[in-house]
């Protein structure tokens, strides 16, 4: 059998050619091209919304589109924060707190050369939220319903201005609004009204456009010249994105410098990263790598005892080592130095004694084994290392009495599962995913996976947990708007979460990736997304 090292060492000897597929396009003369490896299995849909989780929205999402706000990911040392985008500035009504004004910018165009205003505002929402609409899509629908739930109504004030009203008081809006992306009416009356046609020429106002688009293979994107925020005009002529779900694929693609820059390096090809002088770079983001339970009538994770001995059965530490020190052992849904963190009763850690005692106590043991089924990816966007970490999570479950079975699905599949709900037919007999998760903002990362009333569809609560205290404080942090008052409700609702042991919390990775020497520009923020426009490869 190869092992992993001997199989890294093969292909960048060249046993695999990337060079000699279709996968990668030549440079034109004098043209500066990034070329950027993703871990996803094909390229995210284009038309607009973008498919393929964070990793769509990071490389197709942000840089042929932009929202009515945005987030600025110009810095390294801090989070990041909403920003105006195309709207130059908001305000919420004071009597209603769920009436809100967008100023929008002057000027913008799209790729095409139409300009932007309220009617394409209007235009795209209703490509989401109104199926009676001509523009209506069902695909794009799906993948933006993560941010539109919250969205009552909207309407043109004049050309410059839009009103969104939301269905209750919420003050996250802003958040949502920056993936609710704006593409071009008459783009997609230009292709027949088709968005399979409009898929391979979209238009959007962002910072690239799309050149040229090979399913599975790769989408080659060109710098706009022209983009209203000239700060973010790309320093690059060319971005070449290629869709490399396998890691050894893309460390070796790295390697033989048929790309310059690697999403989610593995742990064990870091060494040779660095004595072939690679750039590793590193930040901690609000990520975290999870297993998001079922507690329905069904599931053993049901009984709080065994959902706190399952957290306190795995071996994180090992997890850290075996990730190679690119992760740091979690504590709940956020990192212990988040103004979120609160103050949990429940510590989360490695305690075989405790977790066989509460097992014991709720009626199983390595004799009576409380047995869970899981689905579980492969790849995909965040995932870093899962059938390694899956398989070495299970053999610490089964030393205290756990069985966990895996369903191994693709990680658009996995998504729709998640998308579905435990509750779902298609998840009866699963007692959770793993899917990896993040907390960029209050609702994704609290108040939308802990509410009762935010189960898929209207949120992220995927197994049906429910606790009172929890939904009143989920409901207060949506009508709170002064942001430090925001922040000790959520630190209260987590403080919830963990010691309910809502979730299987496992590590929060540090989104390691790689990059040839010549990579120039970067600046990693402390977010899922990142902006490559300042990015420049110099010349070999």
């Amino acid at each position: 059998m190869t092992t992993r090292r001997e199989a890294l060492g093969l292909l960048s000897a060249g046993a695999l050619s990337v060079a000699s597929s279709p996968l990668l396009a030549q440079a034109k003369p004098g043209e500066s091209v990034l070329r950027i490896a993703m871990t996803v299995a094909d390229i995210p849909l284009t038309s607009g919304q973008p498919s393929q989780g964070a990793e769509g929205i990071r490389f197709i999402g942000i840089n042929l589109y932009d929202g009515l706000t945005r987030w600025d990911l110009s810095h390294s040392d801090k989070a990041p924060a909403i920003v105006p985008g195309l709207a130059e500035s908001w305000s919420v009504s004071e009597t209603d707190k769920k009436t809100w004004t967008f100023k929008l910018r002057q000027g913008v165009k799209f790729h095409d050369g139409s300009t932007f205003d309220a009617d394409t505002v209007i235009w795209n929402l209703d490509k989401l939220l109104t199926p009676s609409a001509p523009q209506y899509d069902q695909a794009q629908s799906n993948q933006g319903s993560s941010f539109t739930g919250s969205l009552a109504s909207w309407r043109k004030i004049d050309a410059s201005t839009v009103e969104i009203t939301t269905k209750s008081v919420n003050a996250l809006l802003p958040y949502f609004i920056a993936s609710i992306f704006m593409c071009s009416p008459a783009r997609w009356e230009e292709m027949g009204r088709d968005w399979n046609k409009v898929a391979s020429r979209p238009s959007g106002t962002g910072p690239w456009m799309l050149d040229q688009l090979v399913p599975r293979q790769r989408a080659e994107l060109v710098r706009n010249p022209n983009h209203w925020n000239k700060d973010r005009i790309p320093k690059s002529d060319r971005l070449v994105l290629v869709p490399m779900p396998d890691a050894n694929t893309r460390v070796a693609a790295l390697l033989s410098g048929q790309v310059d820059w690697i999403e989610a390096p593995p742990p064990d090809a870091m060494t040779q990263l660095k004595q072939r002088k690679m750039q590793l770079v590193s930040n901690i983001y609000p990520h975290i790598w999870p297993y998001q339970i079922s507690v329905l009538e069904d599931s053993p994770l049901r009984d709080v005892r065994v959902r706190k001995a399952a957290n306190l059965a795995i071996d994180r530490d090992g997890l850290v080592n075996l990730l190679g020190g690119y992760a740091q052992a979690a504590k709940g849904m956020v990192d212990r130095k988040h103004p979120w963190f609160g103050k949990p009763s429940f510590d989360i850690r490695y305690d075989r004694k405790e977790a066989m005692r509460l097992l014991s106590e709720a009626g199983y043991g390595p004799d009576n084994p409380a047995r869970i089924k899981v689905i579980i990816s492969s790849s995909g966007s965040g995932q870093m290392q899962p059938a390694s970490m899956n398989e070495y999570i299970k053999e610490n479950f089964k030393e205290v009495g756990i069985e966990m079975e895996f369903e191994v699905l693709d990680w658009e599949a996995l998504r729709a599962r998640r998308r579905a709900g435990a509750f779902s037919p298609e998840n009866k007999g699963r007692h959770g995913v793993n899917n990896s998760w993040t907390y960029w903002d209050p609702d994704i990362g609290l108040i939308g996976v802990a509410s009762s009333k935010r189960r898929v569809p209207n949120g992220y609560n995927w197994g049906g947990y429910e606790n009172p205290k929890a939904d009143e404080l989920a409901d207060k942090a949506l009508q709170t708007f002064d942001a430090a008052e925001q922040d000790k409700v959520l630190a209260d609702l987590h403080t919830i979460m963990v010691d309910d042991a809502m979730w299987i919390w496992v590590v929060h990775d540090l989104n390691p990736r790689a990059m040839s020497p010549r990579v120039k520009g970067f600046v990693q923020a402390q977010s899922w997304f990142q902006d490559v426009t300042p990015v420049r490869v110099e010349p070999a």
